[in-house]
């Protein structure tokens, strides 16, 4: 089970030295792409191995001036990156507008990028709109095509379908983990869970989906861990993974995390695609439902509710309160802020607000401050 966990630590740490590797191996291509709305299955389906763009843990340097800095640390790190060469290899990317900020990011890469085929589809952001199912397909068809131009022949609806059933198994499998976890079943930490989501957004879907059958092997195998401490539940990061050492820190100070809607999290893994059928009216449902699932801050659709969604979940996770992390500059979490500190404060869910930044975090002040939050967590249950 260590080795296992090693391993997705690996490629979760090393995504595209692992990328490299891989594509040097198969000799086949490696497409880069945007977090969050946009299917890899389409991309898996060229042949290619599509690679989840990740925030470095380097510093931002060569970007700085070439970047706003009040833009996100995802944002400006991805520039830089780009900068630094470190997407050279890359047979094209996947681009998304799901806020201003990634906007500007495409735009710059495609600025210092020339060479590198760059795919921008903008996706429809009016979820409940009568034309969104039409509108999602359409984008979708058009991404398909530009994937066929990139590798020369036509992708079949067989192959496309094929793409979603190792999608979905891979999806269903991290799924009982969660289910495990949330049980108290599984006493597996939030830097392993983070792992485990993060290495499956870069490595060849089949790879990371036998590791996991192994991992759920290994773990049926042993008896169940005891689980402790306070449960809680994380929110936000849509688009970058909170760092390790913030969520090694939130346990370390007595916390249990027992379910989240984190994009490299429960976000990532809680919609499947139908297998049967058009595969692009497939992808379109799929789009349009998982907002629906979890819904997020950069889609409108008046059929679905962060905040409710919120209560709801904590509910069900029997957390006792709610660390939400905000990363710095996103703008859609901001945004929605508000309505869910009062939806908490309406039902009374404990919760403590984080802001984090790419350079530096103030990991002593954020340990008092979640010291207090389980402090006063406790009081409540005594009282």
């Amino acid at each position: 089970m260590d080795t296992l966990l090693a391993g997705f630590s690996d490629a979760a740490t090393h995504s595209l030295e692992n990328a490299r590797r891989w594509k040097a191996k198969t000799g086949k291509r490696v497409i880069g792409s945007f977090p969050m709305h946009f299917p890899g299955e389409l991309a898996h389906a060229s042949g290619a191995l599509p690679v989840l763009l990740q925030e470095a843990d380097t510093e931002i340097t060569v970007g700085l001036g070439s970047f706003f800095p009040f833009y996100c640390g995802y944002t400006r790190s991805i520039v830089d990156q780009a900068l630094k060469g470190e997407f050279a290899f890359l047979d094209a990317i996947m681009f998304g507008d799901h806020c201003v900020q990634l906007l500007g990011s495409a735009d710059a890469i495609r600025c210092y990028m020339p060479e590198t085929r760059i795919l921008f589809n903008q996706l429809i952001s009016s979820m409940d709109a009568p034309w969104a199912m039409e509108e999602a397909r359409a984008t979708f068809a058009q991404l398909k095509k530009e994937f066929e131009e990139l590798i020369g022949y036509a992708i079949s609806d067989e192959s496309l379908r094929n793409s979603i059933r190792i999608f979905n198994k891979n999806r269903a499998l991290i799924r009982q983990l969660y289910d495990m976890r949330k049980a108290g079943r599984l006493a597996m930490s939030a830097r392993q869970m983070q792992d485990i989501i993060k290495s499956s957004m870069v490595m060849d879907k089949e790879t990371h989906t036998g590791m996991l059958e192994e991992l759920l092997r290994s773990i049926a195998a042993k008896p169940a861990a005891k689980a402790y401490g306070v449960p809680v539940y994380l929110s936000g990061h849509f688009c970058q993974p909170p760092k390790l050492a913030l969520l090694d820190l939130i346990e370390g100070c007595g916390a249990r995390v027992v379910d989240d809607d984190l994009y490299h999290g429960y976000r990532y893994i809680a919609s499947d695609v139908e297998e049967q059928g058009d595969p692009l009216d497939a992808l379109a449902s799929w789009y349009l439902a998982r907002n629906r699932k979890v819904p997020c801050p950069t889609r409108s659709d008046g059929r679905a509710d962060w905040d409710l969604f919120l209560v709801d979940a904590v509910a069900k996770s029997k957390a006792a309160g709610v660390i939400i992390l905000m990363a710095k500059f996103c703008e859609p979490h901001m945004y929605y802020y508000p309505e869910i500190k009062e939806a908490f404060e309406r039902n009374g869910i404990a919760h403590l607000l984080m802001e984090t930044e790419h350079e530096s975090m103030p990991l002593e002040q954020f340990k008092t401050r979640i010291e207090t939050f389980l402090e006063i967590i406790r009081r409540r249950a005594a009282a």
